[in-house]
C-alpha cells in the first residue's frame, strides 16, 4: 500500500530520494513524448482520412484521448506516488500477476524496444548530416547481422546516456530540462515558419477540403467512418505516447500529490497543442496530395525543403536530432524505475532493486535496460517487436483506467474521485481506446511502424502482442516457485 508522504520516515540507503520539482517532472512528460513521430506519422494518417478537415479533427481526437489518459493517471499518481508508476497502479488495483505481465513486456519489448528504435533514429539522422554514418556493413556479428557505423553510434548514445544518468536523477533531469526546452523551441520555429510562409490556410495556395466526411472511393470511405478514425489514429496516438513515464519516477518527485497531476497535464497539453499546430503548418505549406505522397513519410523535411531548399532539410535534421536525443534521455531515465519497483516486490532479481549509495539511482536497472536495448538495436528486431506490442500497450492502458474506477469504488476519497466528471474522464478514455483496440484486432488493414520501415498487418501484430504478453504467465509461476514466494 502507499505511504503517506507527509509522515514518511527519513530515507534509508536503499531508497530513491525526492528531489524533482514541477518543471523537471513536466519536462520529462513533454520530453519523453516528443521524439521522431510528429515528423513522420502525418502522411500515413492522411492516406486514410484524405481531407484537411478530417486530418485536423484526427489530431484533435488523439490529443483529447491523450489528455484524458494523463488526467486519469494524475489521480493514480497522486494516490500512489511511488517508483514504478503504471506497474504500481496495476499491482494495487488488480494484483501482482497483471503487474508482472506489464513489467515483463515492458522490459522485453516496450521500454528496450523504444530505446533501440529511438537511438537508431538518432543515428540515422546524424547520417543525414555526416555521410560516413550509414548502414554499410563494417564487420559481421552473427549470421546475416553485421555491425554498421549507424549501429555503433546508436550503441554509443545509449551507453553515454546510461553513464550520465547513473550519476543521479538530478543530472538526468537537468539534461532533460535543457533538451525539452530546445525541442519545444525548435518545434515552435517549425510551426511559425510553416504558418508564416505557407499560403494554403490563407487562401493563396492549394485549395483545402475541410469536410469531415471521407471522399467517395477513398480508403477511409470504403472502411467506414469509425474504422477509418480508429486505424488512422494509431500513428498520431502512439507518436504522443510515453506521457505516463513521469509516473515511473513518482518516488523521486517532491510534493508528488500536487506535482505529478500538474506535470502530467501541463506536459501533455503542451505537446498536444504543438502537434496540432505542426500539422496545421504542414497543411499550410503542402497540399493533401503532397502530404500523402511524401517520400519515406518525411513530411517535416519536405515542408522545410519546399520553403528553403537544402538548408531546410538540414535544419529539420538538426531539429530531429535534438528531439530524439532528448526523448531517449527521458525514456532511459524513467523506465529503469519500473524494474527497481519490481525487484522491491521480489518479482525480479534483487540487483535490480539496488540503489547506488552515492548517486541514489538504480544503476543496475539502468545498465540492464541499456544492454538489452543494445542487443535489440544490433539485431534489428525491435521494429517487429514494437509492431507486436502496440495493441498490448493499449490494452494495459485500458486495464489501468479500469483499475482507477475499481479503486474509486473502494476508496473514492483517496483517489479523489468525487464527482461524475471525475468518473467520466477514465470512462471516455476506455471507450475511445476500446474502439481503437477493436478495429486493430478485427480490421484487415496495415499500418506503418516508424514511417515506412515496415508495413505490418494490424490483426497479426495484435494477436502476436497478446501472445508475447501471455508467455509471461508461466514465467511468473516458475519464478514464484523458484523463489518460494506465495502467488
Amino acid at each position: 500500500m502507499s505511504t503517506n508522504i507527509a509522515t514518511q520516515p527519513p530515507y534509508e540507503d536503499g531508497e530513491l530520494h525526492r528531489t524533482l520539482g514541477l518543471f523537471s517532472a513536466a519536462a520529462i512528460v513533454a520530453g519523453s513524448m516528443i521524439g521522431s513521430g510528429i515528423f513522420l506519422v502525418t502522411p500515413d494518417a492522411a492516406r486514410y482520412v484524405d481531407t484537411a478537415g478530417l486530418l485536423v479533427a484526427l489530431w484533435i481526437f488523439t490529443g483529447i484521448m491523450t489528455l484524458l489518459g494523463a488526467a486519469s493517471y494524475g489521480k493514480l499518481a497522486a494516490h500512489l506516488p511511488e517508483a514504478g508508476g503504471q506497474y504500481v497502479f496495476l499491482r494495487e488495483a488488480w494484483g501482482r500477476i497483471p503487474a508482472f505481465l506489464y513489467g515483463w513486456v515492458f522490459f522485453l519489448v516496450v521500454q528496450t524496444g523504444f530505446l533501440a528504435a529511438v537511438s537508431v533514429a538518432f543515428a540515422r539522422y546524424v547520417g543525414v548530416l555526416v555521410p560516413m554514418i550509414n548502414t554499410d556493413p563494417l564487420f559481421p556479428l552473427l549470421g546475416d547481422i553485421a555491425m554498421t557505423s549507424e549501429k555503433l553510434l546508436a550503441i554509443g548514445c545509449l551507453v553515454v546516456l546510461t553513464v550520465y544518468n547513473s550519476l543521479g536523477i538530478k543530472y538526468g533531469a537537468f539534461l532533460q530540462n535543457v533538451f525539452t526546452s530546445m525541442k519545444v523551441l525548435a518545434l515552435l520555429i517549425l510551426i511559425i515558419v510553416g504558418l508564416a510562409f505557407g499560403q494554403n490556410l490563407w487562401g493563396g495556395g492549394a485549395e483545402l477540403n475541410w469536410s469531415l466526411a471521407a471522399p467517395a472511393g477513398s480508403t477511409g470511405a470504403e472502411m467506414g467512418f469509425l474504422a477509418m478514425i480508429a486505424i488512422a489514429s494509431v500513428g498520431p496516438l502512439f507518436s504522443s505516447d510515453a506521457w505516463n513515464y513521469v509516473t515511473f519516477i513518482g518516488g523521486e518527485v517532491k510534493n508528488p500529490h500536487k506535482v505529478l497531476p500538474k506535470a502530467l497535464i501541463y506536459g501533455t497539453l503542451t505537446v498536444v497543442i504543438l502537434y496540432l499546430l505542426a500539422n496545421l503548418a504542414y497543411i499550410n505549406v503542402l497540399s493533401m496530395e503532397a502530404i500523402k505522397t511524401v517520400p519515406d513519410d518525411k513530411v517535416a523535411a519536405v515542408m522545410m525543403s519546399t520553403l528553403f531548399g537544402d538548408t531546410g532539410s538540414t535544419v529539420i535534421a538538426l531539429i530531429i536530432l535534438v528531439s530524439t536525443f532528448g526523448c531517449l534521455n527521458g525514456l532511459l531515465l524513467a523506465g529503469a524505475r519500473v524494474f527497481y519497483s519490481m525487484a522491491k516486490d521480489r518479482l525480479l532479481f534483487h540487483k535490480f532493486g539496488e540503489v547506488n549509495p552515492k548517486t541514489k539511482s538504480p544503476n543496475f536497472s539502468l545498465w540492464a535496460q541499456c544492454l538489452w536495448a543494445i542487443l535489440l538495436a544490433l539485431s534489428g528486431t525491435y521494429i517487429q517487436l514494437l509492431g507486436y506490442i502496440v495493441f498490448t500497450s493499449l490494452v494495459f492502458y485500458i486495464v489501468t483506467m479500469a483499475g482507477l474506477l475499481k479503486l474509486a469504488r473502494r476508496i473514492p476519497d483517496e483517489v479523489n474521485m468525487k464527482t461524475p466528471f471525475d468518473y467520466a474522464i477514465p470512462i471516455l478514455y476506455i471507450a475511445g481506446a476500446s474502439l481503437l483496440a477493436w478495429y486493430m484486432l478485427f480490421q484487415p488493414e496495415t499500418w506503418n511502424v516508424f514511417g515506412t520501415e515496415m508495413l505490418v498487418p494490424i490483426k497479426f501484430t495484435s494477436v502476436a502482442g497478446v501472445g508475447l504478453t501471455l508467455v509471461g504467465l508461466p514465467v511468473y509461476f516458475i519464478w514464484k516457485k523458484l523463489t518460494h514466494k506465495p502467488v
